[in-house]
């Protein structure tokens, strides 16, 4: 008796189950995605930037890093003899590259930009503290480590095919000490910018004739420290509008430095770099 109850109890349970799912297979509609009858105009690429960096790291600290700690990048460029670039993050989606700062008007750049990680030690072991007893307030070009030329190779075939896809402003090829002058220094002032430019067309240079033209007029000494801000504004760098060469301030020219005069990064305005950010600002923003 005991063993019909239990088959019937079970037999009533699966009937009162089938209409159930029944009418979620059966009659739930499906509604085709048409992305061809209607196209919006108002849109644009999530993409923006293009973001240098490198690591402070060998090979292995830097894949260790960079795939199981709270900091990440869409690609990975050892300094291995091979022919091998290594995607980390797919550029659908966001890495954990730029953190605080902005460029060109914008912030949250890790929203807008695909972020490039290069091995390489930053600051030779010897000088890392050299900024520590107060005679230095910046490492000169001298202090960086040089990248392997195989890696610059690798560098170029990925940014120029990475600029192409996403249609990426020269000047929006920044790197991460553009984008956050107070807090990085990278990629450094070995990372050939100038090289990038010439033999690529990767980023953005300045013609040496503005600069010279420039660095014959009087405009600097007459030059406000208001409108020579206003100039690094213009240009995309964020800076703030104290009339001082303040310790912010000066962190913002030695980035521009480190980009676009590497071989003598001071942090002290002086004429050449007002120049150069004049050279630039007629190229790219007039």
């Amino acid at each position: 008796m005991a063993k019909n109850f239990s088959f019937l109890a079970l037999a009533s349970a699966l009937y009162l189950t089938l209409p159930l799912t029944g009418c979620v297979s059966t009659t739930a509609p499906r509604y085709t995605i048409d992305s061809q009858t209607y196209q919006a105009q108002g849109k644009n690429e999530r993409i923006h930037f293009i973001v240098l960096h490198y690591t402070v790291g060998d090979n292995e600290r830097s894949i260790k890093t960079l795939t199981t700690g709270n900091v990440s990048a869409h690609y990975l460029i050892l300094n291995n003899d091979d022919d091998k670039i290594y995607r980390l993050v797919s550029e659908s989606e966001r890495a954990w590259h730029a953190g605080a700062g902005g460029f060109g008007g914008r912030t949250v750049l890790n929203d807008t930009s695909i972020g490039i990680e290069i091995v390489n030690d930053g600051i030779a072991t010897q000088y890392r503290d050299a900024l520590k007893n107060g005679t230095l307030d910046y490492h000169p070009a001298e202090h960086y480590v040089a990248f392997e030329d195989l890696q610059i190779k690798k560098v170029a075939q990925l940014v120029q095919d990475l600029a192409k896809k996403y249609n990426i402003s020269p000047t929006n090829i920044i790197g991460h000490s553009d984008m956050a002058p107070s807090r990085k220094i990278d990629p450094g002032a070995k990372f050939p910018w100038q090289r990038l430019y010439t033999e690529y067309g990767i980023g953005a240079w300045y013609d040496e004739f503005d600069k010279q033209f420039f660095m014959n007029q009087d405009e600097f000494a007459a030059a406000t420290i208001p409108e020579i801000k206003q100039a690094f504004r213009k240009y995309g760098y964020q800076i703030n509008d104290n009339d001082a060469w303040d310790k912010a301030s000066r962190d913002v020219i030695y980035a521009f430095q480190l980009h676009f005069r590497p071989q003598q990064p001071t942090g002290n305005m002086d004429l050449e770099t007002y120049a150069i950010l004049k050279a630039l600002n007629k190229k790219y923003a007039d």
